[in-house]
């Protein structure tokens, strides 16, 4: 696989501009479907998508941690943080190793409750899986891979080796 991945070819104009518009169909499409979801959630799309870094983490994050990853100011996350928690779907707790600290959790049984909103995004995606055999799953999620790596990098600062 990492010789696939190492090497290269070349990219003409016109599908570099096509998957340039796919690229931004798509991620304008998802940010309107993730909108919709956080307002039946009673969130607005900064809560919801910093909700969704929380719950993605392996373990509680500290506000400063939430602002780096999300890219929002502290006072901002504190305020993000505070909306969260009236809604019961993340906690304050303390770092059990520095008790100044505090952490934010996300509260698991209160994020059940909106398992149904993403149900029809999980059930389109295995039937838009199964119309690829699983050699052309592998290239598309190798793409996706590498796609998600440039962003992590980008976005959070983030390097990985894949």
């Amino acid at each position: 696989m990492a010789d696939a991945a190492a090497r290269r070819y070349p990219v003409t104009e016109e599908e570099l501009m096509r998957f340039a518009h796919l690229g931004r169909e798509s991620s304008t499409l998802t940010v309107v479907r993730h909108q919709r979801i956080a307002e039946q959630m009673g969130l607005s799309g900064t809560d919801h998508k910093a909700l969704d870094l929380v719950g993605q983490a392996e373990g509680p994050l500290t506000a400063g941690r939430i602002a780096e990853l999300t890219g929002l100011s502290t006072g901002a996350v504190t305020g993000v943080i505070d909306r969260l928690e009236r809604a019961g779907l993340v906690r304050r707790v303390r770092d059990l190793e520095d008790r100044r600290k505090v952490l934010v959790e996300v509260v698991t049984m209160d994020m059940e409750r909106f398992a149904p909103l993403f149900e029809s995004a999980v059930a389109a995606t295995k039937d838009i899986l199964e119309r690829f055999s699983p050699e052309e799953r592998e290239v598309v999620e190798r793409y996706q891979n590498a796609m998600l790596d440039y962003l992590r990098a980008e976005v959070l600062g983030e390097r990985t080796n894949r």
